[in-house]
């Protein structure tokens, strides 16, 4: 049935930061390290919600700082209205700690005392914008204290009176409320009659609940799982759906069978089980893109017990969520291994189909040239300490240049900058977090055989930069190089993906076959493929620009074929001058895996040559490289929208 309301869900409750620690195995005493995930079990469902292409929004509060605004940004990042996530200026974001002992053990604790997502009242609540969705979501630990019950029960209210279906995950944790010691955040059940009594007093209310064996237990108050389902059904006619962990689902729809078995069976996936928190957050996001699609019940169940299959293989809960792509790959086509985590091809799709920064277009200013400028500031007799002051100037100009095109507006390109931390480190934090594209290089300059900066310490030197930042390497790489060369430069590259894919960073391949080597229409397209037949697969390309539709072709298709997620090509400048570069533009224009260019010496070549020469001043350098950057920009715009007026026009006139 189509669905006339803008949203799918409204999920209501917890939104927090999962501080998850990253040593496995071990206590949570001894944890070393933390990865920061969005986390909160409504949170969690959104997200996994809206990777499966529903249209969800949160509906909570966050702190007015840091981790606030981090759950917020998370949110929006991954498709999830953040419209009604208010911002608290009292209370701090909630916090929780977890880990993963074995597979029977994960400890966790909660720092939920006056926590933001738990001030939500009534008065948070929005008649239209409940009648905006077709179901609410309303998670079981917001019915502990009086004011978020409260909040639920006024949602609730407004959705039966709109016709939005309701949704209770139980979602029982009994240290949330009050039943166990603060640092037993890991025990599931606990009976208590209160909570029961606090349960069934909005279950009538309900069109679907969904919640685990305990959790069924804790429902229907009594220790006894198919009593319980009874005492829940005498309550609602709602849907009810039991989890069973590896054994699936069984869901039942009318009257409750005198076998549990009776009801309908959804069969679990055969993994191995890593990490089985989130697992549930991942199955209420799977049931609810197949019920709110009003698709068969088996079929919901297939979705959520896939869902939950592939996040407990993996580290975290929202960022574990899988998307439609991946999900329907799965169920098309399996695994080869219990232990998905090691699916590579799995784990390759579900990084690139869970990207949350999207780049239509880039224009990125390369000044990452170190060895260049180094024996630029050498022939002046410059101190190279003055490489980083004329770093600075070039970076001043990208910025000037972005506000003169109008790089990040509507249907613009997204402007971008590639630059270096030996000379480039005061520029790194003024380009990032602003929303622009960032890349940073890894290779040793002129290294071939293919070397790292970092040495073996690669990944370690990746885990400090920001998330954002994209690991750019330059590989002198052509087709018909010696086979031992050829797998030097591979396994190297292998060892920057693998730290890419630890740290969550992107990278990027600027391949360039060598100056003096044999060069064929198909040379680039041969190249890249070899790169990618040996199980490389970089998010980004940096390219010569092909210099034919029949190159263009090629590549395309190699593309294509190997990596069709890839994020696209962006076109080098080497040097060239601005018609080469204009020329390449409007072969590339009809060709939607290019995404872009990424030019430096083009821009800002003659300012470096004047400025250490001594006969440009600081001025002359921002103003000229502001003009050339932008001027670049207005000419990309050109090859891709001839009559389209520009906002560069002016300054390049």
């Amino acid at each position: 049935m189509a669905n006339a309301r803008p949203l799918d869900v409204i999920c209501v409750g917890r939104a927090a930061v999962d501080l998850y620690g990253e040593q496995i195995g071990g206590r949570l005493e001894d944890m070393q390290s933390f990865a920061r995930y969005l986390g909160g079990s409504p949170a969690n469902t959104a997200v996994g919600a809206a990777r499966l292409g529903l249209k969800p929004a949160m509906l909570t509060r966050v702190g007015d700082e840091h981790n606030g605004r981090f759950v917020r940004e998370t949110l929006e990042s991954e498709g999830v209205d953040v419209s009604h996530v208010q911002t608290d200026p009292q209370r701090l974001t909630a916090l929780v700690f977890l880990g993963i002992r074995d597979r029977d053990t994960f400890p966790l604790l909660f720092y939920r005392e006056r926590c933001a997502d738990m001030a939500i009242s009534a008065a948070d609540i929005d008649a239209p914008f409940i009648a905006s969705a077709q179901a609410l979501l309303i998670s079981g630990t917001h019915l502990s204290q009086p004011g978020p019950a409260e909040a639920c029960r006024v949602a609730m209210a407004l959705a039966r009176s709109a016709g939005t279906r309701i949704v209770l995950d139980i979602d029982y944790r009994p240290v949330l409320w009050g039943l166990t010691a603060p640092g037993l955040g890991e025990q599931r059940y606990v009976p208590s009659m209160a909570v029961s009594e606090r349960l069934q007093t909005v279950i009538g209310q309900c069109d679907l609940v969904v919640g685990t064996e305990e959790e069924i237990r804790i429902a229907g108050g009594c220790d006894d799982t198919l009593t319980s389902l009874k005492r829940l059904r005498a309550l609602t006619g709602a849907l009810l759906v039991m989890k069973r962990g590896p054994m699936g689902c069984v869901v039942f729809e009318g009257a409750i069978p005198d076998d549990i078995e009776q009801g309908l069976h959804g069969p679990g996936f055969p993994v191995e089980v890593f990490n089985v928190l989130g697992a549930g957050d991942a199955f209420m996001a799977g049931f609810l893109r197949g019920w709110l699609r009003d698709e068969p019940l088996a079929r919901c169940c297939t979705y959520a017990n896939a869902s939950g299959a592939l996040v407990v293989s993996r580290h975290g809960c929202a960022p574990a969520m899988p998307s439609w792509t991946e999900l329907q790959h799965f169920l098309a086509c399996g695994s080869r291994s219990l232990r998905l985590r090691e699916d590579a091809a799995l784990e390759r799709l579900h990084r690139a189909t869970t990207r949350t920064r999207h780049w239509k277009q880039l224009a990125v200013l390369a000044f990452d040239h170190r060895s260049q400028l180094e024996s630029l500031a050498d022939r002046h007799h410059a101190d190279r300490e003055r490489i980083a002051q004329f770093k600075a100037l070039v970076a001043a100009g990208a910025h000037r240049g972005a506000e003169f095109a109008g790089l990040g507006g509507h249907d613009a390109p997204r402007p971008g900058v590639i630059v270096d931390e030996r000379h480039g480190d005061a520029v790194l934090p003024r380009m990032t977090g602003i929303g622009w594209w960032v890349a940073r290089p890894v290779e040793t300059a002129g290294s071939r055989p293919l070397a790292f900066d970092a040495g073996p310490q690669l990944a370690l030197h990746l885990r400090s930069w920001p998330a954002e930042q994209v690991a750019k390497c330059l590989l002198s790489h052509h087709p018909d190089d010696p086979e031992p060369l050829r797998q030097a430069q591979f396994e190297q590259l292998r060892r920057l993906q693998e730290a890419c894919i630890g740290t969550g960073h992107e990278w990027l391949l600027e391949l360039i076959p060598p100056p003096a080597a044999t060069h064929h229409p198909g040379t680039l397209a041969r190249a890249l493929e070899q790169v990618l037949q040996a199980g490389l697969a970089p998010d980004w390309w940096k390219l010569p620009p092909p210099q034919s539709q029949d190159e263009w072709q090629r590549l395309e298709a190699v593309l294509h074929r190997h990596d069709p997620h890839c994020r696209g090509v962006l076109l080098l400048g080497q040097d060239a001058d601005e018609d080469v570069l204009v020329h390449g533009f409007r072969l590339a224009a009809t060709h939607a895996v290019c995404k872009g260019f990424a030019v430096g010496r083009s821009i800002f070549g003659a300012a470096a040559a004047g400025w250490f020469a001594g006969e440009w001043s600081d001025d002359e350098v921002l103003v000229d490289v502001a003009r050339r950057y932008a001027g670049l920009v207005d000419h990309w715009r050109r090859a891709h929208h001839p009559i389209a007026a520009t906002a560069a026009q002016e300054l390049t006139s």
